[in-house]
């Protein structure tokens, strides 16, 4: 199974340099990966390293913990479009998800896919601090505000994506909204349980590794 189509490769570690983003896209452009997935810094950085490759360039919205304004969301989600960012992985208002507050969860993701005029919106949900209730609902609540993919988690946060989680999602998303699994896939094996289980796309720093190389991938990036 070709897994390449299906990850984004991704930098988000703080300590990301110039030389590790250049050749993160060099290894994307290579082995022809769905995207590269970087801080908002350096979205036209690989933006220009990825022109003409067919690769897409993604970065994150409220990164990690989700806990930032939504104006100060769809701000940062209209410059990264400005700074040609194909697609936008925003993490969800938590706390209100915690809360129940879901016309509060939908606004916010609202306020990013409109600010994003077009380009693709993956939400974070953070699967490992929500209740299975809870991710259905969260999963309800990116359908309904319009994004494009419910993605499972920043990297940051506990756990990671699981094939239990996925099913869970897949029962929600149906075909409505892509899949993305993210954090903690480190092999080929997980990678492809995860989209035997109904992930469509992939956040991972492994991606080299997974799609079936023996060439180490950037280290130190979540997914």
């Amino acid at each position: 199974m070709n897994l390449a189509k299906y990850i984004d490769h991704t930098l988000l570690k703080p300590a990301a340099t110039v030389e590790e983003i250049i050749r993160l896209c060099e290894e994307a452009a290579q082995h022809k990966f769905a995207a590269v997935c970087v801080n908002p810094i350096y979205v036209d950085l690989a933006a220009h390293h990825l022109a003409g490759t067919g690769v897409k360039t993604a970065t994150v919205i409220g990164f990690p913990l989700g806990a930032t304004l939504s104006a100060v969301k769809a701000a940062e989600a209209k410059e990264a479009v400005l700074r040609k960012a194909d697609e936008l992985d925003m993490v969800i208002h938590i706390g209100a998800v915690k809360a129940g507050l879901w016309e509060a969860v939908k606004a916010d993701i609202e306020q990013v896919v409109a600010a994003a005029d077009g380009a693709i919106v993956k939400v974070i949900i953070e699967t490992g601090l929500l209740t299975d209730e809870e991710k259905r609902q969260a999963c309800q609540a990116v359908i309904d505000g319009g994004a494009h993919f419910v993605k499972t988690s920043t990297g940051f946060g506990p756990g990671g994506a699981t094939e239990e989680d996925i099913r869970l999602l897949k029962e929600v998303a149906r075909d409505k909204i892509g899949i993305k699994a993210s954090g903690g896939i480190r092999t080929r094996e997980q990678a492809l349980a995860l989209v035997a289980a109904g992930a469509t796309r992939l956040g991972t720093s492994a991606g080299i590794v997974i799609a079936g190389t023996d060439k180490p991938a950037v280290d130190g990036s979540k997914g």
